[in-house]
């Protein structure tokens, strides 16, 4: 079953939409677009279907469309052309309130910089979701004491974000995600500001929760070994275009382009 689907979605900043996607649809470097139009092509136009349930890893380097592309799932941005499906729903044609709903009760984020609210405690921080969908005070508790247990940070719900490690921040922030029940995760680079092993034991930690939750993740990584470790599928972005989708074993084995090639040559070594 999709759950999300992008249909022919761009983002280009500047003046010159029309001639910059234009450009782009003869297969012109984003780099000359910018150069004739003084347009930036953050996104080619791009078709992709994420299937409900499974991990979709998006990566590539700086400035490739990563970020860009996440948020157009949640319309943090406005598409430049194409619309965003969620469950067959046109996103893009969503009014303010419905827009509002479906961030609150569907999708929930996951940001690399955690994006806690350095005054509240943790277990404030991870109930803060549950708050704004109205949820009472009691039933709030008993799922936070719950997913507070989950991502094993029994004995720190008093603790203000300040007081916890990277690693315990970035606990709180999935807990927050989880809590709200949103069966889409957005999830931005969540780990790469943490030290490797902290990392490897959130990599374990988000598979071993979601063999038992089943969410649909779109999961954004500069990293093509995180990639292959939790993703279903992977899509490697360059310069605002999607090179190659597939499975891990596929893309190690068999790049489509020197681009791909590239990345995994660690990994083929």
């Amino acid at each position: 079953m999709t759950c999300i689907t992008l249909d022919r979605v761009s983002k280009v900043y500047g003046r010159e939409v029309k001639q910059a996607l234009t450009l782009s649809r003869e297969d012109m470097p984003a780099s000359e677009i910018r150069r004739q139009t003084g347009a930036v092509l953050a996104l080619a136009p791009t078709t992709l279907k994420v299937t409900a349930g499974e991990i979709f890893m998006i990566m590539g380097l700086s400035g490739s469309g990563k970020s860009t592309l996440l948020r157009l799932i949640n319309r943090l941005i406005e598409p430049s052309s194409g619309c965003v499906y969620v469950d067959g729903k046109n996103i893009n044609a969503l009014s303010p309130t419905e827009l509002r709903a479906l961030r609150r009760d569907r999708l929930a984020m996951v940001f690399q910089g955690f994006g806690l609210l350095p005054h509240r405690t943790v277990s404030d921080n991870v109930g803060f979701g549950l708050e704004v969908q109205g949820v009472s005070s009691d039933e709030r508790h008993s799922g936070v004491s719950k997913w507070i247990a989950r991502v094993g940070l029994d004995g720190f719900s008093s603790a203000l974000p300040h007081e916890l490690s990277g690693g315990m921040r970035q606990r709180v922030g999935l807990a927050r995600a989880l809590a709200t029940g949103a069966d889409i995760l957005l999830m931005d680079e969540p780990f790469s500001a943490l030290d490797p092993l902290i990392r490897r034991e959130m990599q374990d930690l988000l598979k071993g929760l979601q063999k038992e939750l089943g969410k649909t993740i779109v999961f954004v990584t500069h990293d093509l070994s995180e990639a292959i470790k939790l993703g279903s599928r992977i899509a490697i972005l360059k310069d605002g275009q999607i090179i190659q989708v597939g499975a891990g074993t596929e893309i190690v084995s068999s790049p489509v382009d020197d681009y791909v090639r590239a990345f995994t040559e660690d990994l083929r070594a």
